[in-house]
């Protein structure tokens, strides 16, 4: 599928360009903005290779990643970056993450992201579950997918090496049904 186009109220979800790089590293490249992610924050020119893979990627049979742009309506700015990877090892499934920039917290727009990357992942992907996972200490993030209609699986134990410490992360997971009446209700 290509390219893909969500909106909602107030947010686009478009594919990536060349030209996003510098505002990606405004996210990728903030320690306060991957705070609570898998990974320390980027270099300019690895989050242009980001980019570079995503766009290559988005043109791929089959199609496996879709690295998008969250996209403020009302000014046209790139506010934020989501992804959902299929996982083979899943029928129908895959993984899924997302990162705003820290001014754009607290108003939303994690909330409307994370509707538009499900939106896509059942009602044009046709998957049947999605999961995530979360930093423990990230509370925002945890409300943020349980108010999507998420439900809070487990812990995945020393998932991730950051800053040469091992941490745990919390699996959130949704299935195709799951979405179907929470879309409904929403």
């Amino acid at each position: 599928m290509y390219p893909v186009k969500r909106s909602s109220h107030r947010l686009d979800l478009r594919e990536l360009a060349i030209d996003d790089a510098d505002t990606v590293f405004a996210i990728y490249g903030s320690a306060e903005a991957t705070e609570h992610l898998s990974f320390e924050p980027r270099s300019r020119d690895q989050v242009g290779d980001i980019v570079a893979r995503s766009i290559a990627s988005a043109n791929a049979t089959p199609r496996t990643e879709y690295a998008l742009a969250v996209i403020q309506r009302d000014t046209n700015e790139l506010i934020g970056f989501g992804r959902i990877a299929t996982d083979p090892h899943q029928q129908r499934g895959a993984t899924f993450g997302f990162a705003l920039r820290p001014d754009k917290w607290g108003m939303g727009y994690g909330l409307e992201t994370v509707r538009l990357l499900l939106g896509l992942a059942f009602e044009e992907l046709n998957l049947h579950r999605v999961w995530g996972a979360r930093s423990p200490l990230n509370e925002a993030s945890a409300k943020t997918m349980t108010a999507a209609g998420m439900v809070e699986e487990g812990i995945i134990r020393a998932h991730i090496q950051k800053a040469g410490q091992w941490r745990d992360s919390v699996v959130h997971a949704i299935l195709d049904d799951e979405w179907a009446a929470y879309s409904r209700s929403a």
